[in-house]
């Protein structure tokens, strides 16, 4: 291909589509490349998609956007091998002006890739990038097998291993305890069984986010989201501990599937799909470098990830910084110098925004949540607490407080306690 684009972005997901649409509206000659069949093909199906970012790039693009529930309810759960103990939030609100939305990615990523197409890029499906094409030390373009591609930019949206980044020198070596896999599967229900179940109105949601015993005492957690006619139930365990305790995670999910709470919410569904993924969980601390002469870094491939403890998001710093990338690009475009001081820009971009703040509130957060004790100890305790205020059996019943230091005798000290309650508030 012997045109040359003003930029070529690598990965058809919510960043590289997002950043392939803000270039094409703004008029830049743009191509997006993706390896999979169609956008989306790659991708775990069943996500929260926070809805602000996006709103601001396609104001209420829920009204043609393939979403699926409008959340009105967060549902935060402690588990035991037996029992639970859950914070619920909700509220009408979010039916006045959306939150986030429940999505099935592939059907969301082939609507956001059209959005793309139709502002005006070329977008190409089923062919995989192999390289990038340097130029005294300036990215230049990709080579696509037997052809090159050449470009003044090149957007490196190509998930949380990006080859892209490695092979532009904007990263290192990754280490195991840096990511998680991630498993899903969509487990299709009836409409009606859903919103009688979950107690939602048409179109309403909600989001179950897990702790404890789901992920078998491992550092991870779970999540279950209502669609409209399916739910999305995830894993999510840090790859280390899978290799040290020599746990398939397909038998970390049909763990979680058995326990009590959740077999309820599940009953008589059938899954119809079932997908894994490698998810970045260091936020950034594993942040690459996010420019260079003729290339910028967005999504997950940036390490643009959180785990906050109460939500995991990926969606929306995915499309800010796309979007965001795509801004520096048609700053560049303008001064016809796509040199790393011009790109620059994007990481001020991103600094004045969400993506990076929020990073680096929670930047204590990944290392905090390797705790053991927040998986096993302290789920149970919570759970076995909470059993002993209900439980009347005839006998004389003690203080709360009593209750909660001789359940905590022999399991867990309170300096113990107090340190890690000090860390929680730090990280979290």
């Amino acid at each position: 291909m012997s045109e040359k684009f003003d930029a070529v972005v690598v990965g058809a997901g919510p960043a590289g589509s997002t950043a392939a649409y803000v270039m094409a509206k703004a008029g830049l000659n743009v191509v997006l490349i993706e390896r999979g069949k169609y956008a989306g093909s790659k991708n775990m199906s069943g996500a929260q998609l926070f809805s602000a970012p996006l709103e601001k790039i396609i104001p209420h693009f829920w009204n043609e956007a393939p979403v699926e529930r409008r959340v009105i309810g967060n549902r935060i759960v402690l588990l035991s091998e037996k029992s639970y103990v859950a914070i619920d939030f909700r509220t009408d609100e979010f039916n006045k002006h959306p939150n986030s939305f429940t999505v099935l990615r592939a059907k969301f990523d082939q609507w956001l890739a059209k959005k793309a197409e139709e502002a005006g890029a070329m977008v190409i499906t089923n062919y995989r990038v192999d390289d990038v094409i340097k130029e005294n030390g300036k990215v230049t373009g990709v080579v696509v097998g037997s052809d090159k591609i050449p470009a003044n930019v090149v957007i490196a949206a190509d998930g949380a291993l990006s080859f892209i980044a490695e092979k532009a020198g904007l990263r290192g070596p990754l280490h195991d305890r840096q990511f998680a896999v991630g498993v899903k599967e969509i487990i299709e229900l009836p409409k009606e069984v859903i919103e009688e179940r979950f107690n939602l109105d048409e179109d309403e949601g909600n989001t179950f986010h897990f702790v404890g015993d789901c992920t078998m005492g491992m550092q991870g957690g779970a999540i279950l989201y209502t669609n409209k006619e399916s739910l999305s139930l995830g894993i999510v365990v840090l790859i280390r501990d899978l290799k040290e305790r020599q746990i398939q995670v397909a038998d970390v999910v049909e763990h979680f599937k058995r326990h009590p709470f959740v077999k309820r919410l599940i009953k008589k569904g059938n899954t119809i799909e079932y997908s894994a993924h490698i998810i970045p969980e260091s936020g950034i601390h594993m942040m690459p470098r996010l420019y260079s002469d003729g290339i910028l870094v967005v999504g997950d491939a940036a390490g643009f990830t959180l785990n906050s403890g109460f939500l995991q998001r990926g969606m929306d710093f995915a499309i800010e910084s796309g979007a965001l990338a795509a801004e520096a690009v048609i700053e560049a475009h303008k001064k016809n110098d796509y040199s790393a001081s011009t790109l620059s820009i994007y990481k001020r971009y991103l600094e004045e925004s969400f993506v990076l703040s929020d990073l680096k509130t929670f930047q204590k957060a990944p290392l905090f949540m390797e705790n053991k004790r927040i998986y096993g100890l302290y789920p149970q305790l919570v759970c076995d607490v909470f059993e002993k205020i209900m439980k009347i059996d005839g006998t004389p019943k003690q203080l709360t407080y009593k209750i909660l230091r001789n359940t905590m005798k022999g399991k867990v000290s309170l300096l113990t306690l107090i340190k890690d309650g000090l860390g929680g508030k730090g990280a979290l």
